[in-house]
């Protein structure tokens, strides 16, 4: 039995995965883990490589390069040209990232499932009671990435971000442990709202990245500023930053979770199934034509 086997056996175990990643001080554990990746001295790169690879299934062979300045160059990797394959239909949006299907479904009187038997409410989520207005009836879909996948995410669609709101809050994990024990738990951490008008039908789609432990930045290319735990404000902020279809609108620091909302109208892709794993550019919703 390799290494990597054995702790992969031994961090799959529910309770101990559970107690190593939800029971350590989260935030400084975050802070400390940002700091480190970005360090760009070669033994200290190499080594943190090498210990992730350990946990995860990092996979290289479609990154642009797999010379990495540090830890966080590896972490923020670019994909070949022509690595991903963005649906051309318009009548579908498409997903913003790779990643595995978590909870999905119809939003029911203002609430949605984070796992079985743990719904929230899209207020606690949001915290705009119009903008849960929006999605009532509507649809929602969790995207849950890995560690190992691509931490770059993309527009669904052509469209114009009109606001991004940052909420700060914790970093618990976001792995299906830890959403089958802590409640509300999206709804605890630190996350981003971001409200995208798809050009031209009109309808809006809102992503919200959440951050996760080791995981509290976000980077926004049409923002001038890094969303994270030290971040101060402005909580809102407008803008009118116009994407088209797959480009590209920032990165994870690590692995997380985006979970994508769509209005009464906008339908789940029949393909969709959870558990199961999509990459950016394939079908995530479809718009009623």
């Amino acid at each position: 039995m390799t290494p990597r086997s054995v702790i992969a056996r031994f961090t799959q175990q529910q309770q101990l995965n559970f107690l190593l990643t939800n029971r350590l001080p989260r935030r400084w554990l975050t802070l400390f883990t940002g700091w480190l990746s970005r360090l760009e001295q070669p033994l200290v790169r190499t080594a943190c490589i090498a210990i992730w690879r350990l946990f995860s299934e990092l996979d290289l062979s479609e990154a642009r390069t797999t010379q990495f300045k540090s830890l966080h160059d590896c972490f923020t990797r670019e994909l070949k040209d022509g690595a991903r394959r963005i649906d051309p239909d318009p009548a579908v949006v498409v997903s913003p990232c790779d990643a595995i299907i978590g909870a999905m479904g119809q939003v029911a009187a203002g609430a949605v499932l984070q796992a079985k038997g743990f719904p929230y409410t899209l207020l606690d989520l949001l915290g705009d009671e119009q903008l849960v207005r929006s999605y009532l009836n509507g649809s929602y879909v969790t995207l849950r990435l890995t560690s190992g996948m691509y931490h770059r995410f993309h527009a669904p669609y052509d469209c114009r971000v009109q606001q991004v709101t940052y909420v700060s809050g914790d970093t618990w994990n976001v792995n299906p442990i830890a959403l089958q024990r802590i409640e509300r738990l999206f709804c605890k951490n630190e996350r981003a709202i971001i409200r995208c008008r798809l050009v031209p039908s009109g309808e809006l789609i809102t992503l919200v990245p959440v951050a996760a432990i080791l995981v509290a930045s976000v980077r926004l290319h049409f923002l001038d500023v890094l969303l994270h735990l030290k971040y101060r404000g402005p909580n809102s902020i407008s803008c009118d930053a116009p994407l088209h279809k797959g480009e590209e609108m920032g990165w994870f620091q690590h692995g997380s979770t985006i979970i994508a909302f769509a209005p009464q109208g906008v339908t789940l892709s029949e393909r969709l199934r959870q558990g199961s794993v999509i990459r950016m550019g394939e079908p995530l919703l479809r718009l009623a034509r």
